[in-house]
């Protein structure tokens, strides 16, 4: 009896710990255009400092949550000034104060930006953008696809980069 109450104890915790963490995981979000899709794990802000602080300004970022980001384009594009072939990548920018650096890479598949010094010779496109400062604060990562542009905001920073 001493055993099967352990055993019940024991179940019931590790349950409810695997619940906790799975509320805890950033939602995975869709956007799309007839041209585009972004696929991300949104991040919240939570009242965190978000660039420079929890994501470090010269560090690569997966530019989301969990898997890293990824976006494909359903027709030859130009991304911020460089031809891309029509096709899936994965997602990464170098945040800074003023201009932020964004990367698309043919590795698909990968976890965060842990991998990503390892996977840069896949690297199809890397362009730098002006960073825009927002007066109100973006609760949640969010893209959006205009038609002409991939744009994300989170928290004080606005990011576009054209699309043509």
């Amino acid at each position: 009896m001493k055993h099967l109450l352990l055993a019940t104890f024991f179940l019931a915790a590790t349950t409810l710990g695997f619940a906790q963490e799975k509320a805890k995981k950033s939602p995975k979000v869709s956007v799309e255009n007839k041209d585009m899709k972004v696929v991300y794990g949104q991040p919240s802000k939570n009242g965190r400092a978000i660039f420079g602080t929890l994501e470090p300004f010269g560090k690569v970022w997966r530019t989301g949550a969990n898997e890293a980001t990824e976006i494909t384009f359903n027709k030859d594009v130009v991304f911020g000034g460089k031809s891309v072939k029509a096709g899936t990548y994965t997602l990464f920018t170098i945040p800074d104060p003023k201009t932020w650096t964004v990367i698309l890479n043919s590795k698909l598949g990968q976890w965060g930006a842990y991998d990503y010094e390892k996977n840069k010779g896949q690297d199809v496109a890397s362009v730098k953008v002006a960073r825009e400062a927002l007066k109100t604060p973006v609760e949640k990562l969010t893209f959006t696809l205009p038609g002409n542009a991939v744009v994300f905001e989170w928290d004080d920073t606005k990011v576009t980069v054209p699309v043509k």
